[in-house]
């Protein structure tokens, strides 16, 4: 379990200089509404609710809600944790596994962006390291960078003991700032940093980690980033063309 610490000022981590020549420059991309046509976490919560798994109209109407306060900028990430992570608790890990494979093939499958699948591939191909990093919980979104062959990758982390879901976060939740501190620990985990790193979201609620790349792409952002890209005169791609 990582503890909770305070967003360090920069991300750059102190890397053996011996391994300069050798280090892979990090392609970094955020998930919901950048790679994907849609957000992975309000979709499987309304997948939830459309396989009668939760109480179909409370759980809609607090979903709802989270997801528009997500897209003001305005989110207790800790509360909606709480109600995100409920639904785990309640279920054996092979039935969760079984809905997750037909959310995939149903829900996420259709949302997969052909540009994003050929931005992935232009970065590979350069020799770039391909990171995801995510909001949304590692139960729901694992499997989707899996499919999108991204093997780094950093979202927030249910708890578990024995196997099973607490309901808790292990670690910082990867939101907003806490998305440097998970980056800075990968960083220095991995005796990496972010020299030609480039970072792709949508959302305002990544300025803190678009600020510390050497190149912040916006990708169909929300009307806040995109004066926030006009003005640092950032790129601003259009992938759902």
């Amino acid at each position: 379990t990582v503890s909770c610490q305070p967003a360090p000022t920069s991300v750059f981590s102190a890397a053996n200089p011996k391994h300069e020549s050798v280090m892979k420059p990090l392609a970094i991309f955020d998930l919901d509404n950048t790679l994907l046509n849609g957000d992975s976490d309000h979709a499987w919560g309304e997948f939830l609710c459309q396989k009668g798994i939760v109480d179909e109209a409370a759980y809609r109407a607090a979903n709802d809600r989270f997801f528009e306060q997500y897209k003001a900028g305005t989110m207790d990430i800790n509360e909606f944790l709480e109600f995100a992570l409920k639904p785990l608790t309640e279920h054996s890990r092979v039935q969760l596994d079984q809905w997750h494979s037909e959310f995939m093939s149903a829900v996420i499958e259709p949302i997969i962006l052909p540009k994003a699948e050929a931005l992935l591939a232009k970065h590979r191909a350069a020799g770039d390291r391909l990171m995801i990093i995510t909001a949304t919980n590692s139960f729901v979104t694992g499997p989707i960078a899996k499919r999108l062959g991204v093997d780094e990758f950093l979202a927030t982390e249910p708890e578990q003991l024995n196997g099973n879901y607490t309901g808790k976060i292990a670690g910082t939740p990867c939101f907003q700032s806490g998305k440097v501190t998970r980056l800075n620990e990968w960083l220095k985990a991995n005796n990496a940093n972010l020299s030609g790193s480039h970072f792709y979201s949508d959302s305002i609620n990544d300025l803190p980690l678009l600020e510390q790349v050497e190149r912040a792409v916006a990708v169909n952002p929300d009307e806040r980033l995109t004066l926030e890209a006009e003005q640092r005169g950032w790129p601003i791609l259009d992938l759902r063309r």
